[in-house]
C-alpha cells in the first residue's frame, strides 16, 4: 500500500470520529506524550524559563502543559479544515483587519503575510483565503515521514491554496507575488546560521529567516503580520495586522537585519498575550551565534 493511499485512510477514519471524541483524544495524547518525553518537556521548560525568568516554576509548568494541550487541538481540528466553506468559517472565527489584507491586494503586488507556529496555524491560512476571497499560496518545509506529509498537504490544498516546498521555493514565491496572490510564510522558528539573520527574541540572539525582508525589500511587495488566537470557548480570533513599514537605507545588510528584528517582535508580542498558543517544544535559540564565526 502506498503511502499517499494510507493517508487517505487515516484521513477517513479520524474524519469520522466526532470532533469532541477527537479533541478528547488527541489532548490525551499529547499529555501522555509529555509526561513520557522528558527531553521534549525539557526544552520546553528551557525555553519557557530564557523568556520569562520572572516567572515561577508553577507558571512555567502551567504553560508547558498547555503547549501540549493546544498541539492536541491542532491534531484534532486538523481533519475538519476541508470541510470550511465561506459560508461556515464565521461560525468558529471572528476575523479582525481583513481590510487590511484586501487594501494591500489592491496594490496589485500581491501581499506577504508572516506568522508563527501560533494558536491553529493550520486553520489560519485556509480562513485567510476563504474570508479574504483570494488564493494564497503557503511556505513549508516537507516532513520526514510521507505519510504525515501527505497529510498535511491534503489538508493545505483543500481549499485551493498552493503549498510551496521551502526547497528552491524563490521561483514560486516570485511568481505567486507576479500574481497579485498571498504568500504565507512562518518565521518564528530556528534556522542554520546561513539561512538566516541574529535577532533578539526574548531577550536573546535566535538565528531568523532572512527570506521575508529580503523578498520585501527585492518586490516592493506589503508585508503584513497576522495570527489567530483560540478563545477560552474555543472559537478563534484571527487578527491580521496593519502594513508593517519596510526600512530602506540603501545597506542590504542592515536593512534584512532591521526589517527581521521588527518582523519577529510583533510575532513575540503576540506569543507574550498568549504562551501557551506557541510552539515552545521548538529549539528555536538552537543556532548559536560562535557557529556563524566559525564558518566564516
Amino acid at each position: 500500500m502506498t503511502s499517499k493511499r494510507l493517508a487517505d485512510i487515516t484521513f477517513a477514519v479520524f474524519q469520522g470520529i466526532p470532533v469532541s471524541l477527537r479533541r478528547a483524544l488527541f489532548i490525551g495524547l499529547f499529555r501522555l506524550f509529555f509526561h513520557l518525553s522528558p527531553r521534549q518537556r525539557l526544552i520546553a521548560a528551557y525555553n519557557l524559563r530564557r523568556a520569562f525568568p520572572e516567572k515561577s516554576a508553577e507558571e512555567i509548568l502551567r504553560i508547558a502543559r498547555g503547549v501540549y494541550r493546544n498541539l492536541g487541538i491542532v491534531a484534532a481540528e486538523f481533519f475538519d479544515i476541508p470541510r470550511l466553506t465561506l459560508s461556515n468559517v464565521g461560525m468558529l472565527i471572528d476575523a479582525e483587519g481583513l481590510e487590511n489584507c484586501r487594501h494591500a491586494l489592491s496594490k496589485g503586488r500581491g501581499v506577504l503575510l508572516f506568522s508563527a507556529h501560533f494558536g491553529n496555524w493550520e486553520l489560519e491560512a485556509v480562513a485567510i483565503s476563504l474570508l479574504i476571497g483570494h488564493r494564497a499560496a503557503v511556505i513549508y518545509r516537507p516532513l520526514d515521514s510521507s505519510l504525515l506529509d501527505h497529510l498535511i498537504f491534503r489538508v493545505r490544498s483543500a481549499t485551493g491554496n498552493t503549498p510551496i516546498p521551502k526547497d528552491r521555493a524563490m521561483r514560486p514565491m516570485l511568481r505567486c507575488l507576479q500574481r497579485n496572490e498571498i504568500l504565507g510564510i512562518l518565521i518564528d522558528q530556528n534556522v542554520a546560521c546561513h539561512e538566516g539573520v541574529f535577532v533578539d527574541y526574548f531577550g536573546h540572539p535566535a538565528c531568523t529567516t532572512d527570506g521575508l525582508a529580503l523578498l520585501a525589500l527585492h518586490t516592493e511587495a506589503p508585508v503584513l503580520p497576522a495570527h489567530m488566537a483560540r478563545l477560552p470557548d474555543g472559537r478563534y480570533r484571527l487578527v491580521i495586522g496593519p502594513e508593517v513599514e519596510i526600512i530602506r537605507t540603501g545597506s542590504r545588510e542592515a536593512d534584512v537585519f532591521a526589517n527581521t528584528q521588527n518582523f519577529t517582535k510583533i510575532i513575540e508580542a503576540t506569543v507574550r498575550q498568549y504562551p501557551d498558543q506557541w510552539l515552545w517544544v521548538h529549539q528555536r535559540w538552537k543556532t548559536q551565534r560562535c557557529q556563524a564565526r566559525k564558518k566564516e
